[in-house]
């Protein structure tokens, strides 16, 4: 279920997306939220940092710094997470995480939900649209960031 904190946090990623896309970039975008409140944001930068663990998520999650603790936060992120960050979601036990879309990426939703992560999937729109213009206009870089050849 969606609540408009929910929203309005997607909101933020998807604003986080569209910058990454906008410099040369994955459009992926995530927020760190604790109480309906903004902690962090960030998007993913592989191609402008040159480092390949440089997803949304782990960029939100840097520009947190260190917290206290993790259990009462959640984590919104446009695309279904990857393995390495939905790892990184169950080590730093973040209890929920709104995933924009799954339909251009399914991650692992049944990893996170098989550890206790409370997983919503939006389907939203624009979410869906920014990845499938990305994965159409860039394919190369898509097939990168996916490690497919």
């Amino acid at each position: 279920m969606m609540t408009e904190a929910d929203r309005q946090m997607l909101t933020i990623a998807y604003e986080e997306a569209k910058k990454g896309f906008d410099e040369g970039g994955c459009p992926i975008g995530s927020v760190l939220a604790r109480g309906g409140m903004e902690v962090s944001r960030g998007h993913n930068q592989r191609v402008q940092q040159g480092d390949p663990i440089a997803h949304g998520e782990m960029d939100a999650l840097r520009k947190a710094g260190r917290q206290r603790t993790y259990r009462d936060t959640v984590l919104y992120t446009t695309l279904s997470p990857c393995m390495m960050c939905s790892g990184t979601i169950v080590q730093f036990g973040i209890p929920r995480v709104v995933v924009g879309e799954n339909t251009t990426f399914g991650g692992n939703e049944d990893f996170l939900r098989a550890q206790g992560v409370e997983v919503v999937i939006a389907d939203d729109p624009d979410c869906i649209a920014l990845m499938e213009r990305f994965i159409r206009e860039k394919p190369e870089l898509w097939a990168e960031d996916i490690a497919e050849d």
